[in-house]
């Protein structure tokens, strides 16, 4: 039974990988980075900043993109073509199917992330013509973009359990731009006179996904060094959080009638 999730998610890859609009994210993500070369050909001494933030944004928006469209249809394309049934019908649990959906799409991620980061390097390297010790930092940038994805994919499979494509994509878009000023959010709380809104304020910073903390581009770009208590410390909120989403996921998916 252990290897259950395991099948769902190379199944779910598969699908995925054959998905004409992977391709075309992919496709845009390189010429993106083509465009980068371009602008930093003209922009002297400062080249790979303008490749390095263009690149790794491109890396970031696509894979988002990638995360929710694909994301919130894996459970409803199921019911759909009611191949879900005769899954079900076997002996797989519900929370089984949840699981391996999530990790065929988190591998399919990863996969498209490591081919654009291939073509960022080859851009990189077309401009500067060596790489350095400090593009580590570009790494750590993409690793962060990854465990961004992963809980943006998360968040998807919780909504599309109980709701349409079209609301999930939707909640999923809102709680991504809350999460991304969720500091700003905190700080509202701080400043007001009220402590209702104070405490208010602070409940929806701390239940909010606090995408924030991922982005370390311009860091990357200026070849500053990464903590690595940063990298510890988000590692184990995206983990935790994502434990957490998928059990109210797997919850919701288990009470829900699919006649």
């Amino acid at each position: 039974m252990s290897t259950i999730p395991g099948i769902v998610a190379v199944n779910t890859f598969r699908e995925a990988v054959r998905d004409r609009v992977l391709y075309n994210l992919i496709f845009f993500a390189l010429l993106m980075m083509g465009t980068a070369v371009l602008v930093g050909g003209v922009s002297i001494g400062i080249e790979r900043d303008v490749i390095v933030n263009l690149g790794l944004t491109a890396i970031s928006v696509f894979g988002i993109l990638m995360a929710i469209f694909i994301g919130v249809g894996l459970v409803h394309k199921e019911i759909e073509k009611r191949t879900l049934y005769s899954l079900l019908a076997k002996p797989v649990q519900r929370w089984q199917f949840l699981v391996g959906k999530f990790g065929g799409l988190v591998l399919t991620l990863t996969v498209n992330t490591a081919l654009m980061m291939v073509g960022l390097a080859a851009a990189l390297f077309y401009v500067t013509r060596k790489f350095e010790r400090s593009d580590g930092t570009i790494v750590v940038a993409i690793y962060f973009i990854l465990l961004e994805l992963a809980l943006i994919t998360s968040l998807a499979l919780l909504f599309s359990c109980f709701s349409t494509p079209m609301l999930s994509t939707l909640y999923t878009v809102g709680i991504y731009i809350a999460g991304v000023f969720a500091p700003n959010i905190r700080d509202i709380g701080v400043v007001t006179a009220s402590p209702v809104a104070r405490w208010m304020a602070t409940a929806v910073y701390y239940l909010l996904p606090n995408f924030h903390n991922f982005n370390v581009m311009a860091a990357a770009a200026h070849q500053e060094t990464i903590p690595t208590a940063l990298i510890w410390q988000n590692t184990l909120y995206a983990a935790l959080y994502i434990a957490v989403v998928l059990l109210a996921a797997a919850a919701i998916f288990s009470s829900r009638d699919l006649k």
